[in-house]
C-alpha cells in the first residue's frame, strides 16, 4: 500500500532503452514482463541471454546500435572520402560505442576523436572541440542526452560545417544531414504487438 491506497502491480511494463530505465527495472523485478523499446545492446547489457531466446522477464526490440557503427562510419567515409579524422560522440549510457568505433575505424582509414558527453552542457563544447581538432566527419548516436537534444546537435553540426551521420531519423527531421539505423516509430508500434501477446498469455 502507498498512502493508504492499494497499488496493483502492472501486468506488463513498456520501457525505453535509453538512460538507466532498463537497468533500474532489472533490479526492481524478476517477474513482471518488461518490453524493451530500442535497447542499444540487450545481450551485452545483460537484459536477455540471446536475441532469439531472452530466457527471462525482458523481451522487445534492439536498436543494434553497436552492430551498425561500422556501417555508419563507412557511409560517412563515402560522404567525405578525403577526411581523415572523425569525432565520435558518446555518453555513459552507451559506453561500448567508443571501443566498437575504434575497431571499425581501423579497416576504413579513419582516425578517431573521442567526444564524451556527460551532461547537456558538454554538447556545445564537444562540437567546438571537434571543429578545433579538424574533424572531417561526426558520428552522433541516439544516446539519452543527445537524442533529447537532436535539434541542438543538428544545428551545431551545420554551424561548424562538419558532415554528421546520426543513428536515428529524428535527427534528420530536426535538420541533420543523414541517418542510418532502425525505424524508432516502427519499433514503438511493434512493441504494442508484444504487449498484446503477453496480456494474452505469452511468456516474454
Amino acid at each position: 500500500e502507498v498512502g493508504g491506497r492499494r497499488i496493483t502491480a502492472p501486468k506488463v511494463i513498456v520501457a525505453t532503452g535509453g538512460g538507466t530505465t532498463l537497468s533500474t527495472l532489472k533490479q526492481a523485478t524478476k517477474s513482471i514482463p518488461v518490453v524493451m523499446t530500442a535497447a542499444p545492446d540487450p545481450v551485452k547489457q545483460g537484459y536477455v541471454q540471446s536475441l532469439a531466446r531472452p530466457a527471462g522477464n525482458f523481451t522487445g526490440m534492439s536498436l543494434q546500435s553497436l552492430e551498425l557503427t561500422g556501417k555508419r562510419l563507412q557511409i560517412l567515409k563515402e560522404l567525405v572520402p578525403t577526411a581523415e579524422l572523425a569525432a565520435i560522440f558518446w555518453d555513459p549510457s552507451n559506453p561500448g560505442l567508443w571501443s566498437t568505433a575504434q575497431v571499425a575505424a581501423q579497416a576504413q582509414g579513419w582516425k578517431l576523436m573521442s567526444v564524451e558527453i556527460r551532461n547537456p552542457s558538454d554538447i556545445t563544447m564537444g562540437f567546438k572541440d571537434a571543429a578545433s581538432a579538424g574533424a572531417g566527419g561526426l558520428l552522433i548516436p541516439a544516446s539519452g542526452i543527445l537524442f533529447s537534444r537532436a535539434s541542438q546537435a543538428a544545428e551545431l553540426a551545420a554551424l561548424n560545417r562538419i558532415p554528421a551521420i546520426y543513428e536515428l531519423r529524428p535527427f534528420v527531421d530536426a535538420g541533420g544531414l543523414i541517418s542510418y539505423g532502425a525505424d524508432i516509430e516502427e519499433i514503438w508500434r511493434h512493441a504494442a504487438t508484444y504487449v498484446d501477446k503477453i496480456l494474452k498469455g505469452a511468456k516474454p
